[in-house]
């Protein structure tokens, strides 16, 4: 999966005056493509925070100030009070836990906690604050809701495809389709668009949309190669089989040249359900890969559970490897898991050629990323060549 880059980044203030803890945090969030400010102390947080800031993680017990007072400075605060907080303590009484929900913490959450867990907390609440302040009324959310139909109904979606590079071979081994929609709303965002269709209940039919409209686009233009889908959980758990089934048939593509890039783990509503409708999937000729992997505990966890065909290297592990060991020995433990389990193992968001050289040095065993090409609606088959040979030359 892609991050935003820039401005566009969730702005994360970590308030904590435990060094470990904040090292670790900050590493394992900023591998997902959050920016952390880390501050030490309630004097350090109020100078420190920011009116775009995203969200705030605020431990109780600080040197100088309590954290529930200062929840409360932050709630009363005219430029800060929009700001969604996380409680983040030790202390499991339920009496802290009303205080801080009454001080207006948006949630609370114990240690030792899941890292999963608190990704997952922490993108509901900016979720909640995203609904909020983008459909605050009725009108608006009418709004958000005729423009999902209309997209849907019009078909306005554009599908892309960036392709995914063999290293032995430097040839395409697969394209990932990405959707593209056409509007002049903030759903001409694709994140934005997914998340507005969950939140409305349009979710299934935007990416059964999404994934004919590219099947239809490419089936003609593939020569073996594997594509890659994004899928939401939902998806998997829905009652949609026949109907995706149809989508592969009816173009004349063989669905063991189909890989179900499973996104949003968090969203598993039932994990033993999930997994049964994975195996039937399976047992159908669809392949699986596990995106996003080294970004978190929960990722490792999905590998065992799900036994991909395909492992996805997050793109924050990969950005600038070569300036840091601890991230080149992440990607070596997850290549020596891929080799000894059977895993294709690829490394996304390769946008330099000291990345390219640096996993290839690592022994993965595909790449993907813009330095390579980027997102693109044709597919060039003379131009994907000259620059898998370029690129690959001199690596």
């Amino acid at each position: 999966m892609i991050f935003p880059k820039g401005a566009n980044r969730k702005r994360i203030l970590l308030v904590d005056d435990d060094t470990s803890v904040t090292q670790m945090l900050k590493m394992l969030l900023e591998t997902r493509g959050y920016v952390v400010t880390v501050a030490s102390s309630g004097r350090a947080a109020f100078e420190k925070v920011e009116e775009a800031t995203d969200l705030i993680l605020l431990d109780v017990v600080l040197p100088d100030q309590d954290g529930f007072d200062i929840c409360r400075r932050f709630k009363e605060n005219r430029d800060t009070r929009h700001i969604p907080i996380i409680i983040l303590s030790a202390k499991m009484l339920s009496q802290d836990i009303i205080e801080a929900l009454y001080l207006g913490a948006d949630d609370y959450l114990t240690k030792p906690f899941e890292y999963e867990e608190l990704v997952a907390r922490m993108e509901t609440v900016m979720r909640r604050r995203f609904l909020v302040e983008d459909v605050q009324s009725s009108r608006a959310e009418r709004s958000f809701v005729r423009e999902i139909r209309k997209i849907i109904e019009r078909e306005l979606v554009t599908p892309f495809f960036q392709p995914i590079f063999l290293v032995e071979t430097m040839e395409v081994f697969g394209f990932e389709a990405l959707c593209r929609p056409h509007s002049t709303t903030l759903l001409a965002n694709p994140e934005m668009l997914f998340k507005a269709a969950l939140r409305f209940g349009f979710y299934q039919e935007l990416e059964l949309l999404s994934w004919r409209r590219a099947i239809e686009d490419v089936a003609c233009r593939l020569k073996g190669e594997k594509v890659f889908l994004n899928c939401n959980p939902y998806l998997v758990e829905g009652p949609q089989f026949l109907k995706i089934k149809s989508i592969f048939e009816e173009n004349a593509i063989d669905v063991n040249n189909v890989v179900l890039e499973i996104t949003e783990r968090s969203s598993v509503s039932n994990f033993k359900t999930f997994y049964q409708h994975l195996a039937h999937y399976r047992d159908h000729g669809f392949q699986f890969a596990v995106d996003d992997v080294g970004g978190g505990y929960a990722s490792l966890e999905a590998i065992v559970e799900t036994k991909p065909e395909v492992v996805k290297i997050d793109r924050h592990i990969v950005a600038n490897l070569n300036q840091d060991p601890f991230k080149k020995s992440i990607i070596k433990f997850i290549v020596a898991f891929c080799k000894e389990n059977g895993i294709l193992s690829i490394a996304e968001g390769i946008e330099t050629r000291e990345d390219l050289e640096g996993v290839i040095d690592l022994g993965v065993d595909a790449v993907q990323g813009y330095f390579l090409s980027r997102p693109s609606p044709h597919i060039d088959r003379q131009a994907l060549s000259d620059v898998g040979g370029d690129a690959f030359s001199s690596s």
